[in-house]
């Protein structure tokens, strides 16, 4: 689904309503994601959400799959994280924050994970998070995500990303100006 959106930040009644048919296909096919939780719920804080929503279609155009991974309990806000197979494609060849981006002097990727992040009104996934991911399917095999960083990597010039190799999840350092075409980020949302 690709959603030109002609309003920023808001889906037309139409667009509102094909999203929510492809959020619930995936929520039912996937249920081992999220055991225990019931779809009408969640397409009600969807529907009383709709900047929120238009993030998750975001997320969807990017090649990101986002789906409910989690109720936190304390708060009552559904979690959503991409859930595609690899890194989201459209999310791809992007460094890791703005500043990194200005560091470059030449041969510039289109945009940083960070900024892009903000721009769709998401996060990136944490470390903690990433490996929770991973506890739903696998993830990330043949690609890698950006994650946030500690501000005193980030400090130091460097940047995080993990991956899924050998049925392990690993965590690895860059250098936050640097990105490659199979190195994306993937993203958090809460509703």
């Amino acid at each position: 689904m690709k959603i030109n959106n002609m309003n920023k930040n808001k889906l037309s009644p139409a667009q509102r309503e094909e999203f929510l048919s492809i959020l619930k296909n995936r929520f039912e096919k996937n249920m081992h994601r999220h055991k225990g939780l019931e779809w009408n719920k969640v397409q009600a804080k969807l529907e009383a959400n709709p900047g929120k929503l238009w993030s998750l279609s975001e997320m969807e155009d990017t090649g990101g799959e986002p789906d409910v991974v989690e109720l936190d309990k304390n708060t009552g806000e559904y979690i959503f994280y991409d859930c595609s197979a690899e890194s989201p494609k459209g999310r791809r060849s992007l460094c890791y924050d703005h500043e990194a981006l200005e560091s470059r002097k030449e041969h510039k990727p289109k945009n940083s994970a960070m900024q892009m992040s903000t721009e769709m009104g998401i996060q990136l996934l944490t470390e903690d998070e990433y490996r929770q991911l991973q506890k739903t399917g696998k993830y990330d095999t043949k690609t890698s995500s950006w994650i946030i960083t500690p501000a005193e990597i980030r400090e130091l010039g460097g940047a995080l990303f993990c991956d899924l190799r050998y049925n392990h999840v690993f965590t690895y350092h860059n250098g936050a100006e640097s990105y490659y075409a199979a190195r994306g980020f993937r993203g958090s949302l809460r509703i």
